[in-house]
C-alpha cells in the first residue's frame, strides 16, 4: 500500500511538473505585455522611415528596373516620391492610388504615423 501511495505521488508530481514546464515557452515581456504605444517623436529618415521602407517597399522598388519606375532606395528617392504624393497615397490606400505594398497588408497605423510625422518635421535626414 505504501509503495502505491509513493507511486501515485510521483505520478502527480510528474503531471504537475509537465503542466508547469510546458506552459513556459520563450515568452518575453514585450510580447506578453505590449505597451501599444507608437513613438513618433524624434522621427528621422535613418532611424524611423528607412527601416519601414526597407521592410515593405524596396523588395520591388529598387534595382535597375524598379516596379512602377519608382525607386525607394535612398533619402532623395523617398523624398521625391513623397513630394509627388505617390507614396503616401499608396501606403494609406487612398482612392485613385495603387494600394501598397502590392499583395500585402497595409502598413501599420504606427508606421504611417511615423512617415507622416517625418514629413511634417521637414524630412530630417539623420
Amino acid at each position: 500500500m505504501e509503495h502505491r501511495t509513493i507511486k501515485n505521488l510521483l505520478l502527480l508530481a510528474g503531471f504537475i511538473g509537465m503542466i508547469v514546464f510546458s506552459s513556459c515557452y520563450n515568452d518575453n515581456y514585450a510580447t506578453l505585455y505590449p505597451t501599444g504605444a507608437c513613438d513618433t517623436t524624434n522621427v528621422t529618415f535613418t532611424a524611423s522611415v528607412m527601416p519601414v521602407i526597407s521592410a515593405n517597399c524596396t523588395g520591388c522598388h529598387s534595382g535597375s528596373a524598379p516596379a512602377g519606375n519608382l525607386s525607394l532606395t535612398n533619402y532623395n528617392d523617398v523624398v521625391a516620391s513623397l513630394n509627388s504624393g505617390r507614396l503616401m497615397g499608396s501606403i494609406r490606400h487612398d482612392p485613385g492610388y495603387s494600394a501598397m505594398p502590392k499583395g500585402g497588408n497595409k502598413l501599420s497605423n504606427c508606421d504611417i504615423a511615423k512617415i507622416t510625422n517625418w514629413i511634417n518635421q521637414g524630412f530630417p535626414d539623420n
